[in-house]
């Protein structure tokens, strides 16, 4: 019986041993990095993300990677074009290097022979990024849709899971899901054409509202929610498209006017202030800053359009805020000073400690998301300094982005891919300002990408996974809604 017991267990061994893919005979050493897809060769990476699994660009008979840790090693045999790293494994190396970096080598077999590439490594940052990641999933159409969605997706696995689907709503547009301070229990979005309204969730309840008033100039659109969760500021749009008959930009979307409200959610009142609501400029984009005290948004010079599209262009700008009076300052700090300073900024964000504002910057106009000259940048809102950021743009778009709870990381969007989808990637900041490489959100499979035909429109890290069923929701959205009204 004990020599029983002991053949199992040798024949056990021998059986694991066989499912480990063998270091192969090298026959040729390159001083070059493997070309994979996704890029993620030097990147920075949080220490719980999901695997970086990736595959190879050139067609190859066989291929093993090897992961050398501080402490422990492994294997991973590239199978159907994907090297798909185990999850345990994957774990135990991002603790293991936390703080450091770890090695990966690829070694390929072509024409009966293998080459072993320069090893690269990923490095990774001692603080986590949050476990979730808010987006909306959409053709990238330009005026129809048939089908698109909000889904969240947990950062550590692959696990990706729907907040609301157009299916169960009529097939209507829904859009500008917005976060109270990453909390998965308090955010809004809009629906749009059918069953139009605001939604807002807060403690488990969903309340439709309707926010169009005889005073302002829309619906509601773009939020940033206070830090305390009772005021919400939105911009009013009355926007309009029209189609480049030779231009890479393909598309120009404008506003012929827009301004800036603020919604308190107790008492259903928009208010505002003669800086944020007047017939002279457009202004949009509002965010608060961490502290609640400050909006920032964005302003530009009323002019005619479409004629002067190509005119128009967005300052930075601040104005004092007072929750507990719900007043706001007489006096307007400009950050960015566009008419000087030549092109027009659109997306301020606030990093959670106060310290950077990330914004998108382009030549003109506030709706970057397909300029391809758009790019990524930050004041410094300690010293004033604006800076580029060089180590995430791209010859292609960058525009939608959103901090993590932590202020080391942000997630922004970005059609360098191929120019048409926009696809969401990370970039770490470290506590000196300096920026690292930027990846993108891992896939089960290399070719995910490849594959999707979607685009992933506003990312937003979540803290926690969104419980609220879409039963609720829709329940909600077979009412009349609530009404708000605009207080001078």
């Amino acid at each position: 019986m004990k020599k029983l017991g002991l053949y199992i267990i040798v024949g056990w061994l021998i059986g694991l041993a066989a499912c480990q893919p063998g270091k192969p005979k090298v026959d040729e050493q390159k001083d070059v990095t493997p070309s994979i897809y996704p890029d993620y060769t030097e990147v920075t990476i949080p220490v719980n993300i999901a695997p970086l699994n990736f595959g190879l660009s050139d067609e190859v008979e066989a291929a093993v990677a090897a992961f050398a840790g501080q402490e422990d090693s492994f294997r991973v045999e590239m199978t159907e074009k994907t090297f798909q790293i185990p999850a345990s494994k994957w774990k135990k190396l991002l603790q293991q290097s936390a703080g450091s970096s770890f090695q990966v080598t690829v070694t390929v077999k072509k024409d009966g022979r293998w080459t072993a590439y320069k090893p690269f490594r990923m490095y990774v940052a001692p603080e986590a990024v949050d476990p979730y990641l808010a987006y909306r999933k959409i053709a990238p159409g330009y005026e129809l849709w048939k089908t698109m969605g909000i889904y969240q997706r947990h950062i550590e696995t692959f696990d990706e899971s729907p907040v609301l689907e157009n299916r169960q709503t009529q097939q209507n547009c829904m859009n500008c899901h917005s976060f109270c301070n990453r909390q998965a229990d308090c955010f809004l979005f809009h629906m749009r054409q059918k069953l139009g309204g605001t939604y807002l969730v807060k403690d488990g309840k969903v309340e439709k509202l309707n926010t169009e008033t005889p005073e302002t100039i829309s619906a509601l659109v773009y939020p940033s929610w206070h830090p305390g969760g009772r005021f919400v500021a939105f911009s009013t749009n009355v926007t309009k498209q029209f189609f480049h008959p030779n231009n890479r930009n393909r598309i120009e979307v404008y506003d012929e006017k827009s301004d800036v409200v603020v919604y308190d959610t107790e008492k259903h009142e928009l208010i505002t202030a003669p800086a944020l609501f007047s017939k002279q400029a457009f202004e949009t984009f509002p965010t608060f800053s961490p502290d609640g005290k400050t909006l920032y948004f964005c302003t530009a010079e009323a002019k005619p359009m479409p004629d002067a599209y190509q005119e128009v262009k967005y300052s930075l700008c601040s104005i004092a805020f007072d929750p507990e009076k719900r007043t706001f300052g007489n006096r307007v700090d400009t950050l960015y000073a566009a008419e000087q300073q030549g092109k027009s900024v659109s997306f301020p964000r606030v990093s959670p400690d106060g310290r950077y504002l990330l914004y998108t910057l382009s030549g003109y106009g506030n709706f970057s998301i397909w300029h391809k000259d758009a790019d990524l940048y930050w004041v410094d809102l300690k010293t004033g300094e604006h800076r580029c950021l060089e180590e995430v743009n791209s010859p292609d778009v960058e525009s939608y982005h959103s901090w993590s709870g932590n202020s080391r990381w942000f997630v922004f969007s970005s059609r360098r891919d191929d120019g048409l989808y926009t696809r969401p990637y990370f970039a770490y900041v470290s506590a000196e300002g300096k920026v690292g490489k930027p990846f993108m959100l891992p896939q089960r499979t290399s070719d995910y990408y490849e594959d999707c035909m979607w685009s992933y429109n506003i990312p937003e890290f979540v803290s926690d996974k969104i419980d609220v069923s879409a039963r609720a929701i829709m329940d909600e959205a077979g009412t009349s809604g609530v009404g708000i009204r605009f207080v001078k």
